[in-house]
């Protein structure tokens, strides 16, 4: 029996901007070793990395695998791994695209690369330099453009061990001849995905009507269904390639992906010291209190529930969320929202006589300038009126349109610490 042996493969910084797709270039590199040697594919990842890293793409997603070949091919792979990415090289370098300043990476190793190259990547800045020092140490392969950017994706890809939170996304592309052209998708039928295949998720921003399964850009990708089950997704991808009215893919495959699993943020808390204010845009923003520091949280106007619940907040409320603090000025930009301890919101005097009462003076009591009658000196209060605010659990979130790749949902279950 012919003996075999497993590679990890990581890939990242193929596209920029609006050209190109990372995932498509992996599709690419597997299915030319398919053609020149027996490989098997035991795993496919998609892993999203930190949303405010300063060379993102689009999703700012690198990609991994995990292959097995005979041991016999094990030079050949390696002299094909590095025909295929001098290819891909050559191709970025001569791009016509005046704006493609890709750069990218590929990694083969025969392990696994520690789990905090992928923690520090999907939560922070990470230094370049810091990172080829730390892969130099390990016994891996390393081909890349000269400035070495695609090293950091590639590698955290690498790191990553889906778990019971990862979802799925099958992701198919079109072909080159309709690349840049209109893509030709049926709505209603997009619509009634997430009815017929309970299984997938995100299909659509109910809010807007608008489909979520298929890209705004030019880029090869024709759609992406997201799911839990590998059968499922199948059936569902199946179902839209029957119809006459759809586009037919080139290929697709299914990934393991980080996506909706929240490992980007951590869950805070705090107490509110200021009333909101409210910018140019309808951006919103507040101070808090938390963890011995004073903190301002923002809520863009495209985060909807969140933006509305943070302009309602007064001196005093305690609230929790989940965000991402940006780089340039400290900020939290804030992606969910929790107000679990509020102050009372002060509407008026008592009434007597079916008029609000007065006060008779410093230290004195209410007194009717009806009737004459007299208590002792208050306010009447309300609670927080949240009646037009869509809330899950006491949490609100943005609209689907208007999430992250990386945020978890509140139908998946509530931040937990």
């Amino acid at each position: 029996m012919m003996k075999k042996i497993n590679y990890h493969i990581g890939l990242d910084d193929t596209d920029h901007l609006e050209v190109g797709c990372t995932t498509e270039k992996m599709n690419d590199f597997l299915n030319f070793l398919n053609i020149k040697l027996n490989i098997t594919i035991l795993e496919l990842k998609l892993v999203r990395l930190w949303p405010f890293a300063s060379r993102r793409t689009r999703g700012n997603a690198a990609l991994s695998g995990i292959i097995e070949i005979d041991t016999k091919d094990e030079k050949k792979f390696l002299k094909l791994c590095k025909q295929w990415f001098d290819d891909l090289l050559n191709e970025t370098l001569n791009h016509p695209e005046s704006n493609y300043c890709a750069s990218p990476a590929l990694i083969i190793s025969r392990s696994q690369f520690p789990k905090i190259f992928y923690s520090e990547t999907v939560k922070g800045h990470v230094f370049l330099e810091n990172r080829i020092s730390d892969i130099e140490e390990l016994n891996c392969t390393v081909h890349s453009h000269e400035s070495k950017w695609g090293i950091i994706g590639a590698s955290a890809a690498i790191a990553w061990s889906p778990n019971e939170s990862s979802t799925l996304e099958l992701i198919s592309w079109r072909k080159n001849s309709m690349i840049g052209k209109m893509r030709l998708l049926n709505l209603e039928k997009i619509n009634k995905l997430d009815l017929k295949y309970p299984g997938t998720f995100l299909n659509r921003d109910p809010s807007k009507n608008h489909p979520l399964i298929s890209p705004r850009t030019p880029c090869p990708v024709l759609y992406g269904i997201r799911g839990r089950s590998i059968q499922e997704l199948n059936e569902a991808h199946a179902w839209l390639q029957s119809d006459d009215l759809f586009e037919k893919c080139q290929d697709y495959k299914i990934h393991k992906t980080n996506q909706l699993t929240d490992d980007h943020t951590n869950l805070s808390h705090g107490t509110v010291l200021t009333t909101p204010l409210i910018i140019k845009g309808a951006h919103s923003s507040i101070t808090v209190f938390s963890n011995n520091d004073n903190l301002t949280l923002v809520a863009f106007s495209e985060g909807g529930p969140v933006n509305k619940l943070l302009r309602l907040l007064m001196p005093g409320d305690r609230i929790c969320w989940t965000g991402l603090t940006c780089p340039d000025d400290g900020s939290i930009h804030v992606e969910k929202l929790s107000l679990f301890d509020s102050v009372p919101r002060i509407s008026s005097r008592p009434k007597c006589c079916s008029r609000s009462m007065k006060s008779a003076g410093n230290n004195q009591k209410l007194r009717c300038i009806v009737c004459g009658r007299e208590v002792t000196k208050h306010w009447l209060s309300d609670k927080v009126d949240l009646s037009g605010i869509m809330m899950i659990n006491n949490w609100v979130e943005p609209n689907p349109s208007n999430r992250r790749h990386l945020a978890k949902p509140l139908d998946f279950g509530i931040p937990i610490q």
